[in-house]
């Protein structure tokens, strides 16, 4: 039976950058129940959208040369869609048959990048990051994480490059306090999240925590079942990660530690972000191109990250949240 609104979704290839902008694609999942969907991603970002509601199919551009673009042409140009969103800003959209269009512009200094995905559909409220995700999804996670109705406090401490990794000995010191006899989630457990890359610092974290209250699961999710982790968190504590930005997706109160990337452009939507003294423009005086291998992320104080935590989970009790 053909779909009576198919609509076509280019999400970005960078998966970090498909999590900041996939805020309009849940915004028609919700807005149009009589629409399919048709989403297109790289082998990195496509599984964040495995999970979609009414998902004809996700296909894959494993790569962006000319021969590989032809392959997508062949398989979507048959249909007449009722939407094609192109959050990749490509001509290649341009040459479907489509009733609308809708197409992700140049990115402007100073605006989020989330504010600017909700400007390809021109909308007047701007739509949060959200991933959805399958109730099979969310049981394979639920295996992992039994309830044992305690708080649960996420951390992810990874990220990809150490110029924007956090001392892992710090997020410690915060899973003791937030979770000890007289913290804000007294008797809660810690669900480390990550690569397997983020082992030792995973084991830092155990250390800190009374014996079986810490569940390493570094390596063993996939960013979607990531997601639905992070959607039973009472807190997430992070950096400059992609791990952040899907605990923002998932609906999590998220407390980052941020360095030399600028928070007000690319920082978790909804989220609080604690800086050091520096500010970007004073991190690239000393590493231009963001690549050097210095330790940035010290001058972040954990008492600092600390006292922000502590004021989101007060402001949360205070709300009824």
């Amino acid at each position: 039976m053909a779909a009576r609104f198919p609509i076509l979704y280019l999400a970005e290839a960078d998966p970090e950058d498909a999590v900041l902008s996939s805020g309009p694609l849940a915004y028609l999942v919700e807005a149009m129940p009589q629409a399919s969907f048709t989403v297109v991603g790289s082998p990195a970002s496509a599984p964040l959208f495995a999970d979609t509601p009414r998902l004809d199919r996700l296909i894959v551009l494993e790569r962006e040369g000319r021969l590989d673009w032809l392959g997508l042409w062949n398989q979507v140009r048959a249909t007449k869609w009722g939407l094609v969103v192109d959050m990749r800003g490509t001509r290649f959209s341009d040459k479907l048959r489509r009733q609308k269009r809708a197409v992700r512009g140049e990115d402007e200094p100073g605006v989020h990048k989330v504010e600017l995905a909700a400007r390809v559909l021109q909308l007047d409220e701007v739509p949060p990051p959200r991933l959805h995700v399958s109730e099979a999804t969310r049981a394979a996670v639920d295996r992992l994480i039994p309830d044992d109705g305690a708080p649960l406090l996420a951390i992810a401490p990874g990220a990809e490059w150490m110029g924007r990794r956090w001392p892992a000995e710090r997020y410690a010191i915060l899973a003791s306090s937030l979770c000890g006899p007289d913290g804000p989630l007294a008797g809660g457990r810690v669900v480390v999240i990550g690569d397997e890359s983020d082992r030792d610092a995973a084991h830092t974290i155990r250390l800190a925590m009374p014996r079986n209250r810490t569940i390493e699961l570094q390596g063993r999710l996939s960013k979607l079942q990531a997601v639905a982790a992070l959607q039973r968190a009472d807190l997430y504590l992070g950096g400059d990660s992609i791990w952040t930005h899907l605990a923002a997706a998932a609906g999590a109160p998220v407390v980052a530690a941020f360095g030399p990337s600028d928070d007000a452009v690319r920082g978790p939507w909804g989220g609080v972000v604690v800086r050091g003294p520096r500010s970007v423009a004073e991190f690239r005086k000393i590493d231009p191109g963001l690549n050097q291998a210095i330790q940035h992320m010290n001058e972040v104080p954990a008492d600092r990250v600390l006292k922000a935590a502590r004021k989101l989970l007060a402001e949360r009790v205070n709300a009824g949240a």
